[in-house]
């Protein structure tokens, strides 16, 4: 039986002793490579450079509308009618429609007072303002200040109501929902949101809401967000780049050409009929904002941004809190398109060309394309071709297109322009998180409904620093130490492991000498999985 079972022929040149692993492994290699490694390899390029081009003209359209908009667009103050709201004696404030804020909280220890006492500083008329506070806390202490601080505002004279729920359920979408259903809010025409660490001016609803009053088919007034520690450390600076280029060209570019873009769940003014019409918040995915933005765009509501309308607000300076948001940002998109591409295909209240901005630009292209593009190209197959020279990619694939994608993207934040480089192997790192996020999004794997609340730290460090300043002690205040194993983040780790061989690979035996770009890749995914990209200033 065994004469007659069919034997595979090795050529002699292949063979090796059994006893050499290195040699078997080599033999297997060298087998498999021609027939399957390099064709795989080939299609994964092909697929890469498919996307690039995608993502490269998306972010040439985006910069040739911007920069029409800013020279020959009007204003959105000329574009709609807008007209300041008078005070008038006669009517005393009935020309002021009732305003609702809602700030929604969670364990706020560190910026509740903030939020609160810049909601209640508003410039409006205080019998035509009601602002709601909305507790989800867990921690008593931190509710039973958040209430003293409600009580201490309302004996100011401020319309300020404390709501608390007995459940998390639905997370912010169920806060927000639930503050809706309150008797009291029957005659509020409008509402704003505020998360916790943002701080309006206090003439925001002054020059928001006139676009509302006068423009019957406006839903959303947006505000862009400003970072009030953006140079505390290297994270938040590279944070304030990519999110200078979402407000600056994204959100100016829907505004301008569709009246669409995405809410940003905070800093905005609805128009609450417009929330009812569109079903209310709902909590299916961890988007709640972009959902309800949406909905109400399929029923022909329209958005206006306003660029020089600004908020203050905090990003993230831990690593570990950056991760968590990003993907949350990454996985919620994914998973909304998952479930609205078909409503968005049949609607018949929408034009067909905003149908097609809404999947291809706004969701397809900068939700799931950005994102697996920089990961699969940069960190996984371009180093694969090191290992296959016969797969070649062409040079303005790996070079000229990613440097145009990254000088447009660059345009939001000018002052950090010397920063471009690291900014560049920074999102290289992130793009790992947020593609494994958009792949749980797409497929609502296990950590598709994951919400954790951003940790912010509001004025925490600068108040110890002046502490310390005051004291007579030499202590030098530090951010509090974590234990390595806490910091270690071990996919960066097993990524950098793998850049640096593939770099040290191409130094022996390449010839385009990617090797400078993958050693500089390696020094980022280390830094970032022994958990310091957070503390470099």
């Amino acid at each position: 039986m065994d004469e007659n079972s069919p034997k595979f022929m090795i050529p002699e040149a292949l063979q090796v002793s059994r006893d050499d692993i290195a040699g078997q492994i080599g033999l297997i290699w060298e087998l498999i490579k021609s027939p399957l490694i390099v064709p795989l390899l080939q299609l994964g390029v092909y697929i890469c450079l498919a996307m690039s081009l995608m993502l490269f003209m998306e972010r040439v359209y985006m910069g040739i509308v911007i920069i029409l908009v800013k020279l020959f667009w009007k204003k959105p103050e000329k574009r709609y009618k807008w007209e300041p709201i008078q005070d008038d004696e006669e009517l005393g404030n009935t020309n002021f429609p009732v305003v609702l804020v809602q700030i929604p909280m969670f364990n706020e220890r560190e910026v509740y007072k903030v939020s609160i006492g810049a909601a209640c500083g508003l410039s409006w008329p205080s019998d035509r303002l009601v602002i709601q506070v909305l507790d989800d806390s867990t921690d008593p202490t931190v509710k039973e200040m958040v209430e003293q601080e409600c009580i201490r505002w309302a004996n100011k004279g401020i319309n300020i109501r404390y709501q608390i729920r007995e459940t998390r359920g639905g997370y912010k979408a169920g806060a927000l929902k639930e503050g809706l259903k309150r008797s009291y809010v029957k005659d509020c025409e409008f509402v704003v949101i505020f998360d916790a660490d943002f701080r309006p001016e206090p003439d925001f609803l002054r020059r928001a809401i006139p676009f509302l009053i006068n423009n019957a088919d406006i839903a959303l007034v947006q505000a862009r967000w400003r970072f009030v520690n953006a140079d505390e450390c290297l994270l938040t600076r590279m944070q304030e780049m990519s999110l200078d280029y979402h407000f600056t060209v994204e959100q100016e570019v829907g505004s301008a050409t569709h009246a669409f873009f995405g809410f940003n769940g905070t800093a905005g003014v609805w128009r609450i009929a417009a929330i009812n019409e569109a079903g209310g918040w709902k909590d299916r995915t961890t988007v709640e904002d972009m959902d309800l933005a949406v909905r109400s765009s399929l029923k022909g509501w329209k958005f206006v941004y306003l660029g020089d309308l600004q908020v203050k607000s905090e990003l993230p300076s831990t690593f570990k809190a950056f991760r968590f948001q990003q993907h949350r940002w990454s996985c919620g998109p994914a998973n909304l398109f998952r479930k609205m591409v078909m409503e968005i295909v049949r609607n018949k209240k929408v034009r067909f060309w905003k149908k097609v901005y809404v999947i291809y630009s706004f969701f397809f292209v900068r939700k799931i394309i950005a994102h697996m593009v920089t990961f699969c190209f940069y960190c996984v197959v371009l180093p694969l071709t090191i290992l296959v020279p016969e797969v070649e990619v062409p040079i303005w694939g790996a070079v000229y297109i990613p440097s145009v994608i990254t000088i447009l993207n660059s345009v939001g934040t000018p002052r950090s322009i010397h920063l471009l480089f690291y900014w560049i192997l920074f999102e290289n790192v992130m793009s790992l998180h947020r593609t494994k996020a958009t792949f749980i999004g797409l497929l609502e794997a296990g950590r598709a409904n994951e919400w954790v609340v951003t940790e912010k730290l509001g004025d925490t460090l600068k108040n110890k620093a002046a502490e310390a300043k005051n004291k007579t002690s030499t202590k030098i205040i530090k951010r509090p130490r974590f234990k390595i194993a806490d910091r270690l983040n071990m996919l960066e780790l097993g990524f950098a492991t793998f850049l640096f061989f593939c770099g040290c690979y191409d130094y022996v035996h390449g010839k385009n000498r990617y090797y400078i770009y993958l050693f500089l890749q390696t020094v980022t995914f280390f830094i970032t999985g022994i958990g310091y990209v957070g503390t470099i200033v």
